[in-house]
């Protein structure tokens, strides 16, 4: 009783040192009433609470049924799920569904973090093991989500650097409220220091995170039912995710592509504002872009917050990128990739959306335009066309997609489209 008293208190003060994480802007194919996805849920859907899965390489404290994880690296990956809602005590659904269909409010209500409820413990060394019973729990537990779920794809969320617990699955959980709560969600939650004086230690972290989120990555795509396991990795992310895809590559050895491609069955692999170093990202990609059904790299190249990574690692960000950096193959290889249906490149443009501050960070998730777009993407598994973005073509060649400024009217017009020719 005392060790889950801890474990609560301590909950409490590690949330309360985090920002408050608020519902994100309505996407405007909801505001517009382009589509509603609460339009058909179940009684047992009309709720607050929006749960998400988790996994972490975190060092845990408590006990399992009221976990609390702390900044340092654990060789072990946790598996759990995260209890949040959305609201204080008396706000109801109503109220909710009306937020999250109608305009964008002055005031968005919080998520708050009611606990974490940890499953299993999977050791690295057995990560390609038999599993273990709590194990196996967990992954039939994700495949039941999965078989009640109208979206049988699986969203991995893997977040920035600067993000705790709370942080990372409050983000994790507004993608899943938006989609009606007809998505299963998974944040992998890695050893982020929690704090922006701390960004070289997140480095680090994110560096030897690396080949445990490429076995979870197998072992999700071995144990889940998942039609396709989907990624977005915002910001630092990239710098888990990207060499993590590579190492997958890579520790096939001679199998063809198209034998791994359906063994990992990745769906879209999104890169939102993505703060890996340019070279190395592409260097990475050229390794894993025939993987997945795509790669989208989404960058605004006025990032405030990549102008300082910049200035932190001496070399561009991938979501802030200098071609200067990269060698002659390097940069004719990129061209043409941008050109192959398998990798997008987006460029997110202040200047012709609405309401995006210009040097905005969080764009994936700040704006209506940028968060319909995403969502579109990872339910429909729709190519940048078919969601109202135009197509451009770069001064040596190369291709890339932006916002119209009739974005918000274009998109209403496809959507209404698509549901009457269903």
């Amino acid at each position: 009783m005392r060790v889950a008293l801890g474990a609560g208190m301590l909950l409490m003060v590690l949330v309360a040192c985090q920002p408050t994480v608020y519902l994100m802007p309505t996407p405007v194919a909801l505001s517009a009433g382009a589509v509603d996805p609460f339009a058909a849920d179940s009684e047992s859907k009309k709720d607050t609470r929006v749960p998400v899965l988790y996994a972490t390489n975190r060092v845990p404290v408590g006990a399992p049924e009221g976990r609390v994880y702390t900044i340092f690296a654990d060789d072990a990956v946790h598996l759990g799920i995260a209890h949040l809602r959305i609201g204080e005590e008396g706000f109801d659904w109503r109220q909710l569904r009306a937020i999250s269909t109608g305009e964008t409010v002055d005031r968005r209500p919080p998520l708050i973090l009611d606990g974490l409820e940890e499953w299993a413990v999977v050791q690295k060394s057995d990560m390609k093991e038999v599993l273990s019973a709590d194990a196996r729990r967990f992954f039939d537990g994700v495949n039941q989500a999965l078989s009640e779920s109208q979206d049988k794809d699986l969203m991995v969320y893997v977040h920035g650097a600067n993000a705790g617990i709370y942080r990372a699955s409050a983000q994790a959980a507004q993608y899943r409220h938006f989609t009606g709560h007809n998505s299963v969600v998974l944040v992998f939650a890695w050893p982020s220091a929690e704090s922006f004086l701390k960004y070289g230690t997140d480095v680090k972290h994110a560096a030897e995170t690396v080949p445990i989120f490429a076995q979870f990555i197998e072992q999700l795509a071995l144990h889940t039912n998942a039609r396709s396991i989907n990624i977005l990795a915002y910001s630092a992310g990239s710098q888990v995710t990207s060499p993590a895809l590579a190492q997958l590559r890579d520790s096939a050895g001679d199998e063809p592509v198209e034998t791994v491609r359906r063994r990992l069955r990745l769906g879209e692999v999104y890169f939102a504002a993505p703060d890996a170093n340019f070279q190395g990202f592409v260097s990475d990609l050229k390794r894993y872009v025939e993987l997945s059904q795509n790669v989208t790299l989404a960058a605004n190249l006025n990032d405030d917050v990549l102008a300082i990574a910049q200035m932190h690692h001496g070399v561009s960000r991938a979501g802030r990128p200098d071609l200067e950096e990269l060698t002659e193959e390097e940069t004719e290889w990129l061209l043409q990739a941008s050109k192959d249906p398998r990798f997008d490149v987006i460029f997110v443009d202040p200047a012709t959306i609405p309401d995006l501050g210009k040097g905005s960070h969080g764009f994936w998730y700040e704006n209506p335009w940028v968060s319909t777009d995403v969502l579109i993407q990872f339910l429909a598994h729709a190519r940048p066309a078919e969601r109202g973005l135009v197509e451009n073509e770069g001064e040596q060649g190369g291709r890339y997609w932006t916002f119209p400024p009739d974005y918000d009217t274009r998109i209403v017009e496809l959507l209404r489209a698509a549901r009457e020719d269903q």
